[in-house]
Protein backbone atom coordinates (compact mmCIF):
# COMPACT_ATOMS: atom_id res chain seq x y z
CA UNK A 1 0.00 0.00 0.00
CA UNK A 2 1.53 3.29 -1.08
CA UNK A 3 2.23 5.47 1.95
CA UNK A 4 3.49 8.55 0.14
CA UNK A 5 2.11 11.23 -2.13
CA UNK A 6 3.26 10.56 -5.70
CA UNK A 7 4.47 14.06 -6.55
CA UNK A 8 7.66 15.91 -7.49
CA UNK A 9 6.75 18.93 -5.39
CA UNK A 10 9.41 20.06 -2.93
CA UNK A 11 9.06 19.07 0.70
CA UNK A 12 7.85 15.49 0.27
CA UNK A 13 9.05 13.18 3.10
CA UNK A 14 9.15 9.47 3.84
CA UNK A 15 10.66 7.49 6.71
CA UNK A 16 13.32 4.82 6.14
CA UNK A 17 16.02 3.38 8.36
CA UNK A 18 14.73 5.50 11.22
CA UNK A 19 15.38 8.74 9.30
CA UNK A 20 13.13 11.28 7.62
CA UNK A 21 14.16 11.49 3.97
CA UNK A 22 13.19 13.89 1.20
CA UNK A 23 11.87 12.35 -1.99
CA UNK A 24 10.18 13.22 -5.25
CA UNK A 25 8.23 11.14 -7.75
CA UNK A 26 7.43 11.51 -11.44
CA UNK A 27 5.19 9.75 -13.94
CA UNK A 28 2.90 6.75 -13.33
CA UNK A 29 2.27 5.50 -9.80
CA UNK A 30 3.65 2.08 -8.78
CA UNK A 31 0.26 0.40 -9.31
CA UNK A 32 0.18 1.60 -12.91
CA UNK A 33 3.70 0.93 -14.25
CA UNK A 34 7.16 -0.28 -13.20
CA UNK A 35 9.17 2.20 -11.15
CA UNK A 36 12.74 3.34 -11.70
CA UNK A 37 14.16 3.96 -8.21
CA UNK A 38 17.07 6.41 -8.40
CA UNK A 39 20.01 6.07 -5.99
CA UNK A 40 22.30 9.09 -6.17
CA UNK A 41 26.08 9.37 -6.12
CA UNK A 42 28.26 10.04 -3.07
CA UNK A 43 27.63 13.79 -3.19
CA UNK A 44 24.19 13.67 -4.78
CA UNK A 45 20.62 14.48 -3.76
CA UNK A 46 17.16 14.64 -5.28
CA UNK A 47 17.83 18.08 -6.77
CA UNK A 48 21.12 17.04 -8.34
CA UNK A 49 19.35 14.61 -10.66
CA UNK A 50 18.07 17.80 -12.32
CA UNK A 51 15.88 16.96 -15.37
CA UNK A 52 16.96 13.32 -15.62
CA UNK A 53 13.91 11.86 -13.79
CA UNK A 54 11.40 13.48 -16.15
CA UNK A 55 13.53 12.48 -19.13
CA UNK A 56 13.38 8.88 -17.90
CA UNK A 57 9.58 9.03 -17.66
CA UNK A 58 9.38 10.41 -21.19
CA UNK A 59 11.77 7.77 -22.56
CA UNK A 60 10.40 4.68 -20.80
CA UNK A 61 6.82 5.37 -19.72
CA UNK A 62 7.80 4.12 -16.25
CA UNK A 63 7.40 5.95 -12.97
CA UNK A 64 10.46 7.41 -11.25
CA UNK A 65 11.19 7.76 -7.53
CA UNK A 66 14.25 9.69 -6.29
CA UNK A 67 15.22 10.23 -2.68
CA UNK A 68 18.11 11.77 -0.77
CA UNK A 69 19.81 9.31 1.54
CA UNK A 70 20.32 10.32 5.17
CA UNK A 71 23.07 12.93 5.35
CA UNK A 72 22.24 14.42 1.94
CA UNK A 73 19.95 17.06 0.50
CA UNK A 74 17.15 17.98 2.89
CA UNK A 75 17.11 14.55 4.55
CA UNK A 76 17.99 13.98 8.19
CA UNK A 77 21.72 14.21 8.98
CA UNK A 78 23.94 11.32 10.08
CA UNK A 79 26.67 11.11 12.67
CA UNK A 80 30.26 11.39 11.51
CA UNK A 81 32.51 9.64 10.91
CA UNK A 82 30.53 7.23 8.79
CA UNK A 83 31.50 3.57 9.14
CA UNK A 84 33.68 2.20 6.34
CA UNK A 85 30.86 -0.17 5.32
CA UNK A 86 28.31 2.65 5.01
CA UNK A 87 27.16 1.54 1.55
CA UNK A 88 26.41 -1.99 2.77
CA UNK A 89 24.52 -0.58 5.75
CA UNK A 90 22.55 1.72 3.48
CA UNK A 91 21.52 -1.24 1.33
CA UNK A 92 20.63 -3.52 4.21
CA UNK A 93 19.05 -1.04 6.64
CA UNK A 94 17.34 1.66 4.57
CA UNK A 95 16.61 0.87 0.92
CA UNK A 96 13.99 -1.76 1.67
CA UNK A 97 12.16 0.70 3.91
CA UNK A 98 12.12 3.25 1.06
CA UNK A 99 10.53 0.71 -1.27
CA UNK A 100 7.96 -0.19 1.39
CA UNK A 101 7.09 3.43 2.18
CA UNK A 102 6.64 4.29 -1.50
CA UNK A 103 4.48 1.25 -2.21
CA UNK A 104 6.85 -0.01 -4.90
CA UNK A 105 5.56 -3.14 -6.64
CA UNK A 106 7.92 -3.64 -9.60
CA UNK A 107 11.26 -1.84 -9.41
CA UNK A 108 14.32 -1.22 -11.53
CA UNK A 109 17.07 0.15 -9.30
CA UNK A 110 19.01 2.82 -11.16
CA UNK A 111 22.11 3.82 -9.21
CA UNK A 112 24.90 6.25 -9.95
CA UNK A 113 28.38 5.74 -8.41
CA UNK A 114 27.80 5.03 -4.68
CA UNK A 115 24.14 4.52 -5.57
CA UNK A 116 25.07 1.85 -8.12
CA UNK A 117 27.09 0.06 -5.46
CA UNK A 118 24.20 0.22 -2.98
CA UNK A 119 21.80 -1.10 -5.63
CA UNK A 120 24.11 -4.04 -6.38
CA UNK A 121 24.59 -4.89 -2.72
CA UNK A 122 20.84 -4.83 -2.15
CA UNK A 123 19.99 -6.99 -5.15
CA UNK A 124 22.82 -9.40 -4.33
CA UNK A 125 22.08 -9.82 -0.64
CA UNK A 126 18.37 -9.20 -0.04
CA UNK A 127 15.67 -11.52 -1.36
CA UNK A 128 13.21 -9.00 -2.80
CA UNK A 129 11.08 -10.11 -5.71
CA UNK A 130 10.12 -6.51 -6.43
CA UNK A 131 13.58 -5.87 -7.90
CA UNK A 132 13.41 -6.93 -11.54
CA UNK A 133 16.67 -5.44 -12.85
CA UNK A 134 19.56 -3.05 -12.21
CA UNK A 135 20.85 -0.07 -14.17
CA UNK A 136 24.31 0.91 -12.95
CA UNK A 137 25.89 4.25 -13.93
CA UNK A 138 29.63 4.46 -13.17
CA UNK A 139 29.50 1.67 -10.57
CA UNK A 140 32.40 0.82 -8.26
CA UNK A 141 33.08 -2.38 -6.37
CA UNK A 142 36.68 -1.83 -5.23
CA UNK A 143 39.07 1.06 -4.87
CA UNK A 144 41.54 2.15 -7.56
CA UNK A 145 44.58 4.40 -7.02
CA UNK A 146 43.53 7.01 -9.58
CA UNK A 147 40.02 7.15 -8.16
CA UNK A 148 41.32 7.68 -4.63
CA UNK A 149 43.60 10.42 -5.94
CA UNK A 150 40.60 12.14 -7.57
CA UNK A 151 38.74 12.02 -4.27
CA UNK A 152 41.70 13.57 -2.45
CA UNK A 153 41.68 16.31 -5.10
CA UNK A 154 38.00 16.88 -4.39
CA UNK A 155 38.96 17.36 -0.74
CA UNK A 156 41.32 20.15 -1.72
CA UNK A 157 38.65 21.73 -3.93
CA UNK A 158 36.20 21.58 -1.02
CA UNK A 159 38.64 23.24 1.37
CA UNK A 160 40.11 25.80 -0.99
CA UNK A 161 38.47 25.84 -4.42
CA UNK A 162 34.80 26.74 -4.05
CA UNK A 163 33.34 23.22 -4.14
CA UNK A 164 31.78 23.71 -0.70
CA UNK A 165 29.82 26.74 -1.89
CA UNK A 166 28.54 24.86 -4.95
CA UNK A 167 27.42 21.84 -2.93
CA UNK A 168 25.81 23.99 -0.23
CA UNK A 169 23.04 24.81 -2.72
CA UNK A 170 21.94 21.17 -2.63
CA UNK A 171 22.60 19.99 0.94
CA UNK A 172 21.19 21.36 4.19
CA UNK A 173 24.32 20.19 6.03
CA UNK A 174 27.02 20.33 3.40
CA UNK A 175 29.85 19.33 5.75
CA UNK A 176 28.05 16.11 6.69
CA UNK A 177 27.35 15.33 3.03
CA UNK A 178 30.92 15.94 1.92
CA UNK A 179 32.89 14.50 4.81
CA UNK A 180 30.59 11.51 5.11
CA UNK A 181 31.79 10.55 1.63
CA UNK A 182 35.31 11.95 1.33
CA UNK A 183 36.60 10.91 4.73
CA UNK A 184 35.58 7.28 4.25
CA UNK A 185 37.14 6.98 0.80
CA UNK A 186 40.40 8.57 1.94
CA UNK A 187 40.62 6.56 5.16
CA UNK A 188 43.69 4.26 4.95
CA UNK A 189 41.54 1.32 6.00
CA UNK A 190 39.23 1.81 3.03
CA UNK A 191 41.90 1.05 0.43
CA UNK A 192 41.13 -2.67 0.78
CA UNK A 193 37.35 -2.19 0.41
CA UNK A 194 35.82 -4.66 -2.07
CA UNK A 195 32.16 -5.66 -2.50
CA UNK A 196 32.58 -7.56 -5.76
CA UNK A 197 31.07 -10.65 -4.19
CA UNK A 198 27.67 -8.95 -4.37
CA UNK A 199 27.79 -9.45 -8.14
CA UNK A 200 28.09 -13.22 -7.68
CA UNK A 201 24.58 -13.39 -6.25
CA UNK A 202 22.72 -11.33 -8.86
CA UNK A 203 20.00 -13.24 -10.71
CA UNK A 204 18.37 -10.36 -12.57
CA UNK A 205 19.29 -8.51 -15.78
CA UNK A 206 21.83 -5.70 -15.47
CA UNK A 207 22.68 -2.71 -17.65
CA UNK A 208 26.04 -1.10 -16.80
CA UNK A 209 27.01 2.28 -18.29
CA UNK A 210 30.53 3.67 -17.94
CA UNK A 211 32.35 6.69 -19.34
CA UNK A 212 35.82 6.11 -20.75
CA UNK A 213 37.05 9.33 -19.13
CA UNK A 214 35.71 8.70 -15.62
CA UNK A 215 38.32 9.98 -13.14
CA UNK A 216 36.82 7.95 -10.28
CA UNK A 217 36.77 4.52 -11.88
CA UNK A 218 38.14 2.64 -14.89
CA UNK A 219 36.69 -0.04 -17.13
CA UNK A 220 38.05 -2.54 -14.60
CA UNK A 221 34.82 -1.94 -12.67
CA UNK A 222 32.77 -3.10 -15.67
CA UNK A 223 35.13 -6.02 -16.25
CA UNK A 224 34.47 -7.07 -12.65
CA UNK A 225 30.77 -7.41 -13.49
CA UNK A 226 31.50 -9.26 -16.73
CA UNK A 227 33.77 -11.73 -14.93
CA UNK A 228 31.50 -12.48 -11.99
CA UNK A 229 27.89 -12.16 -13.12
CA UNK A 230 25.64 -15.17 -13.82
CA UNK A 231 22.63 -13.20 -15.07
CA UNK A 232 22.15 -11.29 -18.37
CA UNK A 233 24.41 -8.25 -18.70
CA UNK A 234 24.39 -5.38 -21.17
CA UNK A 235 27.06 -2.70 -21.18
CA UNK A 236 27.38 0.74 -22.75
CA UNK A 237 30.88 2.25 -22.76
CA UNK A 238 30.60 5.92 -23.68
CA UNK A 239 33.29 8.07 -25.30
CA UNK A 240 33.81 11.67 -24.17
CA UNK A 241 32.11 10.83 -20.90
CA UNK A 242 33.28 11.27 -17.33
CA UNK A 243 31.74 10.17 -14.05
CA UNK A 244 28.14 11.21 -14.79
CA UNK A 245 26.84 9.57 -17.99
CA UNK A 246 23.38 11.07 -17.42
CA UNK A 247 24.91 14.56 -17.66
CA UNK A 248 27.95 14.03 -19.90
CA UNK A 249 26.18 11.91 -22.53
CA UNK A 250 22.46 12.29 -21.80
CA UNK A 251 21.17 11.14 -25.19
CA UNK A 252 23.28 7.97 -25.30
CA UNK A 253 22.48 7.19 -21.67
CA UNK A 254 18.73 7.67 -22.10
CA UNK A 255 18.71 5.59 -25.27
CA UNK A 256 20.53 2.72 -23.56
CA UNK A 257 18.10 2.88 -20.64
CA UNK A 258 15.08 3.13 -22.93
CA UNK A 259 16.07 0.08 -24.99
CA UNK A 260 16.91 -1.96 -21.89
CA UNK A 261 13.60 -1.14 -20.18
CA UNK A 262 11.60 -1.77 -23.36
CA UNK A 263 13.11 -5.24 -23.74
CA UNK A 264 12.45 -6.08 -20.10
CA UNK A 265 8.87 -4.90 -20.30
CA UNK A 266 8.23 -6.83 -23.52
CA UNK A 267 9.71 -10.05 -22.10
CA UNK A 268 7.71 -9.79 -18.88
CA UNK A 269 4.49 -9.16 -20.78
CA UNK A 270 5.15 -12.21 -22.97
CA UNK A 271 5.75 -14.33 -19.88
CA UNK A 272 2.48 -13.16 -18.34
CA UNK A 273 0.58 -13.94 -21.55
CA UNK A 274 2.05 -17.43 -21.69
CA UNK A 275 1.22 -18.20 -18.04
Amino acid sequence: MMGVTWSNEAGQRLTAGGKSLEYAAWGPKPADAPTLVLLHEGLGSVALWRDFPQALVDATGFGVLAYSRAGYGASDPVDLPRPLDYMTREAEQSLGDVLDAAGIEHAILLGHSDGATIATIYAGSVSDMRIRSLILLAPHFFTEPDGLAAIRSAGDAYANGGLKEKLAKYHDNVDVAFHGWHDVWTDPGFAAWNVGDSIDHLRIPVLAIQGRDDPYGTLAQIQEIETRIYSPLETAILDNCGHAPQSDQPHATLEAVREFCARLDRIEREIVQMA
